[in-house]
């Protein structure tokens, strides 16, 4: 995977300072320093130019917006269910230079998905945020958004060693104020090769006191499927 060296994550934590003028500062500042804590120029650098892409779980939209501003995508479509973060989310799209390129919308990941298969599905830090016995559904439910020969893009907190994962748990408890389920890489890519995908990139990324486990999978396309 070729990180596009432009996107340093003090370049796009600037990128998001600039998006996010609008809204609650805590969680203004939260959008605009995450891309120094989060991996987002590896996330950016997986995602194919001219992508139709569905992020869900988008939160405040921050993954999409940097996208659009990268030029890399088509059309994004983002769904969570967090009323305030969408709020925020919106706000973003207003200010955005390629605003018209994003849309969200307000909808629980175990609800039924947004029509349509896409060129990318990107499930960033949403799984941890599921209650244990929804998250194989979830998974499926992403897989089957992907068109064939489209991409599914992973990326979730570590789940060892564990304390990095306490890291994260506690940070959740504060800023989220909820108790998380880091589910293993290993059991997200079992359930995403039953659903046909097949991993294409695995990758482990410390940033700071967080632990990120990621994987880039893909449906093979429909004549690789026929000829199986």
């Amino acid at each position: 995977m070729k990180t596009v060296s432009t996107q340093t994550p003090a370049r796009l934590s600037e990128l998001a300072g600039a998006l996010y003028t609008d809204g609650p500062w805590l969680k203004r500042t939260l959008q605009i320093h995450r891309p120094r804590i989060c991996p987002f120029e590896v996330l950016i650098a997986a995602v194919p130019e001219g992508a139709r892409v569905l992020d869900a779980g988008c939160g405040s939209g921050l993954f999409l917006g940097l996208l659009a501003r990268a030029g890399r995508i088509s059309h994004g479509f983002g769904f969570d269910a967090s009323t305030e973060a969408l709020t925020l989310a919106n706000q973003m799209k207003a200010r955005h230079p390629q605003g018209e390129l994003l849309d969200f919308v307000h909808l629980d990941a175990a609800q039924p998905w947004p029509q349509g298969d896409f060129d990318v599905v990107s499930v960033i830090d949403l799984m941890h945020h599921v209650p244990e016995d929804q998250q194989r559904t979830v998974i499926h439910e992403a897989a089957r958004r992907v068109k064939p020969g489209g991409l599914l893009l992973y990326k979730d907190m570590a789940a060892d060693p564990r304390w990095l994962a306490w890291a994260s748990i506690l940070h959740d408890l504060v800023f989220a104020r909820q108790w998380i389920s880091i589910r293993p890489y290993p059991a997200i890519k079992s359930w995403l090769e039953e659903a046909g995908l097949v991993e294409r990139q695995h990758a482990r990324i410390t940033m700071y006191w967080y632990g990120h486990e990621m994987g880039v999978f893909e449906k093979p396309p429909a004549e690789e499927t026929a000829a199986a």
